[in-house]
């Protein structure tokens, strides 16, 4: 069995992500598994009583019974300046059988804590950046991989809607759904429907997307969680029918590749336009787009909200 690299005595996990952060700590805590774990490792929690006597105390304490010892700081970006300043002259010259971790949602790398602990060694910051939207669905899937389940595709992307972005929840309720499924199986689309309770906000690009590829049921029930003035919403529906309208005549022409630049997007925010319009019967769109003017004419007239945009997203969605 390869030994494992030896540490360094101080790290900087830091970022935005909670179980990447979880994880790295998780990763020294292991260091110090064993009869003595209690003696070797200690955990703290950066406040405004924190002095800096006791933190170097506890840097510069030796290991009993094993080489290493390691030091947790939660929350080091609301260490009291006396406490940061002591760690960065401690830093200078650290007792190298301890190990230090800082831990922090964000430090910005201008601070003298920052360059203090970069300059100990290689990699000594680790990095938890945060995941984007379009990312979370694939890492939702290796979650659940690592519990033992799979979960399909459409059912990745609707956990994520209904938690949220947090690694950290999306890993517990990934934990929930698998022990529901009894450690195997594979957690499906209704099954999250049925399990998991909607606690993150609707996000109108989640709206718009389930308009887009005509699910009525979806786009109903996601129209009620909405928030915002009908106005507004109907103009970005009328909005995204425009963009098929364009992806569909790119396409037409034998240039799709096209159509992240005609609409002044990014490659992934309309890999899906051109699948999506082509689900449109010819003509249909244009229709729709005249099916929204006469929507706008209605709210503005007063007309009740519900009672113009129920009737017009079902129409959309061919479900009317």
């Amino acid at each position: 069995m390869a030994e494992k690299p030896a540490l360094l005595p101080a790290y900087l996990i830091v970022g935005p992500d909670e179980l990447k952060r979880k994880q790295a700590v998780a990763r020294l805590r292991a260091r110090v598994e064993g009869p003595f774990s209690a003696f070797n490792l200690e955990e703290l929690v950066a406040g405004g009583d924190l002095e800096p006597v006791a933190v170097l105390a506890s840097l510069n304490t030796l290991p009993m019974g094993g080489d290493r010892r390691v030091v947790v700081m939660e929350n080091a970006e609301k260490l009291p300046k006396a406490v940061s300043e002591a760690i960065v002259d401690y830093l200078k010259d650290p007792n190298q059988s301890c190990t230090l971790a800082l831990v922090a949602a964000t430090l910005a790398k201008t601070t003298r804590l920052y360059k203090a602990v970069a300059k100990v060694g290689p990699r000594s910051v680790i990095e938890c950046a945060a995941k984007k939207g379009r990312d979370l669905p694939p890492y939702v899937q290796k979650l659940a991989s690592a519990h033992g389940v799979a979960i399909a595709p459409d059912a990745a992307r609707e956990l994520v809607a209904r938690v949220g972005e947090s690694t950290t929840m999306l890993d517990t309720q990934v934990a929930t759904l698998a022990a529901l499924l009894g450690g195997s199986g594979a957690i499906t689309l209704p099954f999250v429907e049925r399990n998991v309770a909607r606690v993150a906000e609707v996000k109108p690009w989640e709206f718009l997307d389930r308009v887009s590829e005509r699910d009525a049921h979806r786009s109903l029930a996601l129209y009620r969680l909405l928030d915002g003035s009908a106005l507004g919403l109907l103009s970005l529906v009328a909005g995204r029918l425009r963009e098929l309208v364009c992806a569909r005549s790119l396409a037409a022409r034998g240039q799709a590749q096209g159509v992240a630049g005609e609409l002044k997007k990014q490659d992934w925010q309309v890999r899906n336009h051109v699948r999506w319009a082509r689900a449109f019967a010819e003509g249909e769109l244009e229709r729709l787009l005249g099916e929204c003017a006469r929507a706008e004419r209605a709210l503005k007239s007063g007309a009740d909200a519900d009672a113009v945009m129920l009737p017009l997203i079902a129409r959309i969605c061919g479900a009317a």
